[in-house]
């Protein structure tokens, strides 16, 4: 067990470390330049540019600033904002709340919804089955945006149910967190029914309906268990996606967050506010893996016994 735990940790090192590097080096291919936005509309010498250069450190080979920001990683420095001039940690900790929270509701509205439909229609009749598949495939294949946009127009523009836009109740966070929800959870859904007709034909299954148990209590107490064993891995990848996903989904619902950081980082390539963005987000995509396997061991006593 703690060999297996200490091999995860490692590989979770070395996903950091590439999600790191790529996102460094996508920054500095990328094009426009630091100084220029820095800049701006005022005064622009040549000695002024030297000077900003020197003072952010971006007058030393490419090679020497990547090492120093992989050194300052190592000790949890995520260095100055080019833009803000305040330390990342504090941009990033007065925004990351709105976003955790929007992730987490987001989280169990899709477990919810993909447990819902596969108890409902696993294993009920094939063109109930065909129809709740055709849905969740399109709205798996639609982008968050679009399904962020059609909600606002529907349950906001025309039904009035919701705010548009801002954070200001828990009705705020409905719509956001169901456009993040619905492709996840269309998914997990496909999965998680999969499993349940697989488990629902095995012998134990056969067994518990012949000694008069009902389906409902066959699927809860017995067939769900079998049917979350790959649902639960996929779900810890998806759900780290999710906070990538929620970056995109507050700029459509006017919220606060990362988002808004994320975006205006892109845009005046503030670097170190960026890689921040891109190091939380793999950070917390390799927690969820490593909690994913841990699950495995409370879903299947089988696994810790071996």
């Amino acid at each position: 067990m703690l060999a297996a735990i200490l091999k995860r940790l490692g590989s979770g090192a070395v996903v950091l470390w590439a999600a790191a590097s790529a996102a460094y080096l996508a920054l500095r291919l990328a094009p426009g330049d630091t100084i220029d936005t820095l800049v701006g509309d005022g005064p622009d010498t040549p000695v002024i540019r030297a000077q900003i250069a020197k003072d952010l450190g971006l007058d030393r080979p490419a090679v020497v600033q990547y090492a120093d920001y992989l050194w300052r990683l190592l000790h949890g420095d995520f260095g100055r904002s080019y833009v803000l001039q305040r330390p990342v940690i504090d941009i990033i900790g007065s925004q990351i709340w709105p976003t955790v929270k929007l992730t987490l509701v987001a989280s169990a509205f899709s477990v919810v919804i993909a447990v819902g439909l596969a108890v409902l229609t696993a294993g009920r009749a094939r063109w109930l089955r065909g129809l709740v598949s055709g849905v969740e495939l399109t709205v798996v294949s639609a982008p968050g945006f679009l399904i962020g946009i059609l909600l606002l127009s529907v349950f906001s523009f025309r039904l009035g149910w919701f705010p548009v836009s801002g954070d200001r109740d828990v009705s705020a966070l409905v719509l956001p967190a169901l456009a993040l929800a619905l492709p996840i959870g269309g998914v997990l859904s496909q999965v998680i029914r999969e499993g349940l007709e697989r488990a629902l034909d095995e012998p134990f299954a056969v067994t518990a309906r012949s000694r008069g148990l009902t389906r409902l209590a066959l699927v809860w107490r017995h067939a769900l268990r079998h049917a979350l064993l790959p649902a639960v891995t996929l779900a810890g990848t998806l759900i780290g996606f999710m906070l990538s996903a929620a970056v995109i989904v507050e700029r459509v619902f006017g919220r606060p967050g990362l988002g808004e950081v994320a975006t205006e980082a892109v845009s005046s390539k503030d670097i170190p506010v960026v890689l921040a963005v891109v190091m939380l987000a793999a950070a917390i995509y390799v927690a969820l893996s490593l909690l994913a396997d841990l699950a495995y061991l409370l879903i299947d006593p089988r696994l810790r016994k071996g």
